[in-house]
């Protein structure tokens, strides 16, 4: 191997200390060294691991490869190893996407996955699709702690690490590791690892620019090895604000992190403790309606061409200045709804989070390794800009009273109908551990044994709050969280008791077992993994509002209900005969033993087959079970809620050489009682239904070649096909015909494709692009939108000639060609007027073309 000439002048050694391994990270190649395994090795699946522990386990699954050469190419592929399908890219990679990326829209090129961004630099979200699964269903980890919300399993793409601090990201595309920390990923994982301390002191600063205004400052810097146990750290900073690519609005976004990395002797044992903290402000992008109806007013079964909004319709930039006028009955005449004439600045979604890590290795003796990684968290975020109206006389206001109101205007009067914010408020704090024993018995068998805690306070609050009228044409929110933290700003009615929207306290308590046989055979050609998580999964719901029976609503209030019926529920007489349940209290647990084993065989050098089994399951998410019914026994309860599970099982083939890397698998999910979420817009917060039972099964290839030098080349196709088993019962007299359709949101077939050329030392680019196939927006399979095309560019000027080491100015163009397409889709279970499931679905649209250019200076 040439190491000479891969290796570019402003590549930086990483050390992965915590395996004994140094990493060379160059623009087209990975090479590694080692002092504690004889000769070169290969970057395997074990850099791909979520747990320290994992990676423990899978460090000896590297190969010995002597001069064969280095297994990736360009970042954009791994020669993995492990037995499961898997797919990982490199910071080598990752640097060529546009500054600031979410890491979720850099692995879009991966087999299986399927990401639509809701803006062209990461900042809003979007919407993940692995192998059909929506992203509530697939484990994002961090350094090995999990991401996903507490409550409804959601993943917040726009709140994930810094792309330039990323060493690594793998996706398991329908099976987790033995240890993985979750209760809800019955579709795969997503796991990123961060990037390690330099042995040298170092760092650079790096400056973007951008269509739609786009800013974005960051700075790194590397302590390198310091003291006298070789103690080495990293501090990083960054901003970033751009525009809204439509409408009015922009995005801000604050992030902070570090990483103080110990090692312990010489065996690779070490303690490294990072920190981490996220900061969104945002105003939202609004979502048009793929309502499509003739002139009979029936929506049309065809797919949907145009959105009847336009593509650059956004929320209202006029609001109608409210008048304040003593002794006359006001009224706020803005629409609050989510159609197009809301006003956009009361449309926001700011979000903090936060986390503090550990990852540590020790040996306790020969052969016996223990890992450790406890891990803590902190979330506030307000998932969306909620307004209301609301008389100064109403129910709410007065309570236990019938006469009276409260002057919430100021104008002298309680006459008005003044607009007030109400919103919805999540407040965690998680605690977690994710340890192994690992059991070396000899150089063929190994056995581990692990145990993960995942342990989060959900608060989940709606303290209404003022709106801010100093400038009565251009309103904004008294503060973005409502009354949550300053009680000054909460509307406290005729009893003292503030109102709100909501009014929860959850507990999401996992305790996890997992157990794992690893043997080498036949000289080691054959590998088996066989394994056993067993999750036990305990969620404590308090409810401290009145809930509408049979219903996700809810009735927060300090009126007095004036009857109490038979079954126990409760009527108001502000609200006639609806029936309430009364605040309460539950416990419920799931538990469940689910098998993950994998084989691998190795034969003609650079030729692997693999197999894998596993089983997953997905404990019933908050918002399901706080909507309850009054049971025929007196009782309440979800009848209908109950753990969605899985059987996945893979066969696939890799071929892997110094130049070559390929792989392909065969694929086939049996799921039962699949619950089916998506944003809508009209309520403001997702919305689950259970589409019953269904059936996938697929095939994922990949290609990653090196024929020059100068010239890289990947290729991914995943072809997919599903099918529901079930009709929906709707309810006692409406049945949605879902059976024999297909799974939404889903893609059929894509394909992706990068080129990349080093045309000199000085200059290189690359193109790459993705086709997804058209996908369906409702359950029953009555609308879809078309396939799409989005090609990006990237292109790099290297001043290291000039010695400038680690000094380069980038471009990135995204969607090159302007392609107008929908993003993520708010699907129903049908878009027909009338029709069994109705509601109206919603998609993002887009972002067109987008440029930007960075310059990095290191030091």
């Amino acid at each position: 191997m040439d190491c000479d000439r891969r290796w570019t002048p402003d590549a930086r050694a990483i050390r992965a200390v915590h395996l004994g391994i140094d990493v060379m990270i160059t623009r087209k190649s990975l090479i590694w060294a080692t002092t504690a395994l004889a000769g070169s090795l290969a970057f395997a699946g074990t850099a791909s691991a979520q747990s320290t522990g994992t990676e423990a386990t899978e460090v000896q699954e590297v190969v010995v490869t002597g001069t064969r050469g280095p297994r990736t190419t360009d970042g954009t592929i791994v020669a993995e190893t492990a037995g499961k399908t898997r797919s990982t890219v490199t910071q080598e990679f990752i640097s060529t996407q546009a500054a600031g990326q979410t890491i979720v829209q850099t692995l879009n090129l991966t087999p299986g996955l399927n990401f639509t961004n809701n803006d062209p630099y990461g900042s809003s979200g979007g919407n993940i699709r692995l192998r059909g699964f929506d992203g509530n269903r697939v484990s994002l980890t961090f350094d090995g702690i999990p991401l996903n919300d507490t409550g409804n399993y959601a993943s917040y793409t726009n709140q994930q690490l810094d792309p330039e601090l990323i060493e690594r990201a793998s996706v398991n595309t329908g099976t987790t590791d033995v240890d993985s920390p979750t209760a809800s990923a019955t579709g795969g994982t997503i796991n990123y690892t961060s990037r390690r301390p330099a042995a040298d002191f170092g760092g650079w600063i790096q400056g973007s620019l951008g269509d739609f205004d786009y800013k974005r400052i960051m700075a790194l810097v590397d302590t390198g090895q310091v003291g006298p146990w070789g103690t080495s750290a990293w501090f990083a900073v960054s901003h970033q604000e751009y525009d809204k690519f439509k409408g009015q609005g922009d995005l801000k976004k604050t992030q902070y992190n570090m990483r103080i990395y110990q090692p312990l002797g010489s065996n690779g044992d070490f303690v490294a403790l990072s920190a981490h903290y996220n900061e969104n402000r945002n105003f939202s992008y609004y979502s048009p309606s793929l309502e499509s109806t003739s002139a009979l007013g029936v929506v049309t079964p065809a797919e949907v061409e145009t959105s009847p909004f336009g593509w650059n319709i956004d929320y209202s930039t006029n609001y109608v200045a409210p008048t304040f006028r003593n002794g006359v009955a006001d009224i706020d005449l803005n629409t609050s709804s989510t159609v197009a004439a809301a006003y956009y600045g009361l449309r926001i979604n700011p979000s903090d989070t936060g986390n503090v890590r550990l990852n540590s290795k020790f040996t306790l003796a020969e052969g016996l390794t223990f890992t450790f990684d406890p891990s803590f968290q902190y979330t506030q975020a307000n998932g969306g800009g909620q307004q209301t109206t609301l008389t100064e006389t109403n129910a709410l206001i007065r309570g236990t009273r019938t006469t009276g109101g409260i002057d919430l205007n100021g104008d002298g009067d309680t006459l008005d109908t003044v607009r007030v914010m109400t919103p919805s408020n999540t407040n965690t704090y998680r605690y977690g551990i994710n340890s192994s024993l690992i059991w070396n018995i000899n150089d063929d068998h190994q056995l581990r044994a692990a145990y993960t805690l995942d342990y989060g306070r959900h608060r989940q609050t709606g303290a209404y709050g003022f709106i801010d009228f100093s400038d009565p044409a251009n309103p904004r929110f008294a503060d973005e969280f409502g009354g949550l933290d300053d009680k000054n700003n909460r509307i406290v009615n005729l009893d003292g008791y503030y109102l709100r929207a909501r009014d929860r306290l959850s507990y999401a308590e996992l305790n996890q077992a997992a157990f794992e046989y690893r043997g080498d055979f036949l000289d080691k050609a054959l590998r088996i993994n066989i394994g056993v998580r067993m999750p036990f999964f305990k969620r404590e719901l308090n409810q401290y509002c009145y809930s509408q029976n049979s219903s996700s609503s809810v009735r927060c209030t300090s009126e007095t209900p004036n009857a109490t019926l038979a079954n126990g529920n409760v009527t108001f007489a502000s609200t006639g005969t609806t029936q309430y349940i009364a605040p309460y209290s539950r416990e419920l647990k799931y538990d469940d033993v689910l098998p993950n084993v994998g084989a691998t065989y190795r034969f003609g050098g650079d030729h692997m087959v693999y197999a894998s089994y596993a089983e997953g399951i997905s404990a019933p998410r908050t918002d399901s079970l706080y909507s309850v019914t009054r049971l025929a026994d007196g009782s309440i309860g979800n009848p209908n809620v109950q753990p969605e599970t899985t059987k996945t099982f893979d066969l696939g083939y890799r071929y892997q050489t110094s130049s070559l890397i390929a792989s392909a698998a065969v694929w086939h999910t049996d799921y039962q009682n699949r619950i089916v979420s998506s944003y809508d817009q009209d309520l403001g917060f997702n919305v689950d239904r259970n589409v019953g039972a269904v059936e996938s099964y697929g095939f994922d290839g990949s290609l990653g070649w090196e024929p020059t030098d100068k010239l890289s080349i990947f290729a991914s196709l995943s072809l997919l096909e599903s099918e529901l088993k079930d009709n929906v019962n709707i309810s006692s007299t409406l049945v949605a015909l879902t059976k024999g359709k297909e799974v939404v949101e889903t893609p059929k077939e894509t394909l992706g494709l990068r080129i990349a050329y080093d045309f000199n030392p000085v200059f290189s680019a690359a193109i790459q692009g993705k086709y997804v196939g058209e996908r369906w927006v409702t359950d029953v399979n009555d609308q879809k939108v078309d396939a799409y095309t989005v090609v990006d560019l990237d292109a790099r000027f290297d001043f290291a000639p000039l010695g400038l080491q680690g000094t380069y100015l980038q471009f990135n163009v995204i969607n090159l060609f302007d392609e107008r397409y929908y993003g993520s889709l708010g699907s129903t279970t049908s878009s027909v007027v009338g029709g069994a499931g109705y509601s109206r679905p919603f998609a993002n649209i887009a972002a067109p073309r987008t440029v930007m250019a960075s310059v990095r200076y290191a030091f």
